[in-house]
């Protein structure tokens, strides 16, 4: 890939009052690339999304979109015209119909693509949005995101209340977008489907990055998963041993993180008589044990992508409170009130 980083931090740091959202963030996304942002839930990844788009502001370092810095209000709404955004709070105007929003968004961005979009994600355009399943306000969403081809797409839990065949089908979209060398930067906590879509992926614990890698290369650097079977009842701390980055021990099995050392394993269950042993190649899974040290992490699978996100919109909140004034990208929760994922 070439030219310019599309999306580009330094630094970037974001307090709230003492509450650390996101401290010391450097990264870069190349042109045509789709780039994951993994994390649980409150590792600061909608943070740093929406001081990318400008909605709270930064408390130190620097963030660029398509080489503007974010701060240059005048310079980020050109960027914006060639951004396309999915929240991932997804707030319309209640009484007021899908084609109403439609129409109002390809009036300020264009809509080009608008019937080729509602032919893969439908929605029932003359009912209000009000009467809309989570899943209905998603695929308006994603309409309205994708329907004036931007060159940048910006995504926070994107599939979040997509039922299994909708999801398949906005992947084929993100696919044949990357084709057309469109950038897409996604934040997700569903490690199937990074593992899946994304040619690199930043990994960021309470607010700060751990690693950027190609997804292969870092389940590589994580070494493999052994698991064994033993008829003694040894301390797991004997397989805590150079080489060995985590052991965890259940109903007699043990599970070994081993990147190296294989002869010290081979030595060490030369020991007991082994009923059992298996060992295959690390999934994201494991990675995220090993980044987190066993803390919680909703590992969930594509399918149970539904209950992963929020998708409410409020009564009463005005038009432009997806795309912003001059076809701005929102959220709807603009301020720096509180932190977030």
């Amino acid at each position: 890939m070439s030219g310019s980083p599309v999306v580009e931090t330094e630094g970037l740091t974001k307090y709230y009052g003492d509450v650390r959202g996101v401290e010391d963030l450097s990264l870069s996304v190349d042109p045509g690339e789709i780039f994951g942002f993994l994390g649980p839930n409150g590792a600061g990844k909608s943070t740093t999304i929406r001081i990318l788009l400008g909605l709270i502001s930064p408390t130190g370092g620097e963030a660029r979109l398509l080489d503007q810095d974010v701060t240059d209000r005048a310079a980020l709404r050109e960027v914006k015209r060639s951004l396309g955004y999915i929240p991932d709070d997804v707030s319309f105007y209640e009484r007021t119909t899908g084609a109403r929003i439609l129409d109002y968004f390809g009036s300020l961005r264009g809509e080009g693509r608008r019937e080729e979009l509602l032919d893969r994600f439908p929605v029932p355009e003359e009912r209000a949005v009000k009467e809309y399943s989570s899943g209905n306000r998603q695929k308006l969403a994603i309409v309205l995101a994708f329907m004036h081809d931007p060159d940048l797409l910006v995504m926070d839990e994107p599939t979040s209340g997509l039922d299994p065949l909708l999801q398949q089908e906005f992947y084929e979209l993100l696919e044949e977008e990357r084709d057309r060398d469109k950038t897409i930067f996604f934040s997700s906590h569903i490690l199937s489907e990074v593992r899946r879509m994304c040619d690199r992926v930043a990994v960021i614990r309470d607010g700060k990055l751990v690693t950027v890698e190609n997804i292969e290369t870092l389940l590589q650097k994580s070494g493999k998963v052994v698991t064994a079977s033993l008829e003694e009842s040894p301390d797991v701390s004997t397989f805590e041993f150079p080489g060995v980055s985590r052991a965890s021990v259940e109903d007699g099995t043990y599970t070994l993180i081993l990147t190296g050392n294989y002869d010290g394993l081979i030595d060490r269950l030369d020991e007991y008589t082994v009923r059992d042993l298996s060992i295959r190649e690390t999934s994201l899974e494991d990675v995220f044990m090993h980044f987190y040290g066993g803390e919680a992490f909703e590992a969930k699978e594509v399918g149970e992508a539904g209950t992963g996100g929020r998708t409410g919109a409020r009564e009463g909140s005005d038009p432009e409170a997806v795309a912003g004034r001059d076809g701005e990208a929102n959220t709807g929760t603009d301020g720096d009130a509180e932190a977030d994922d």
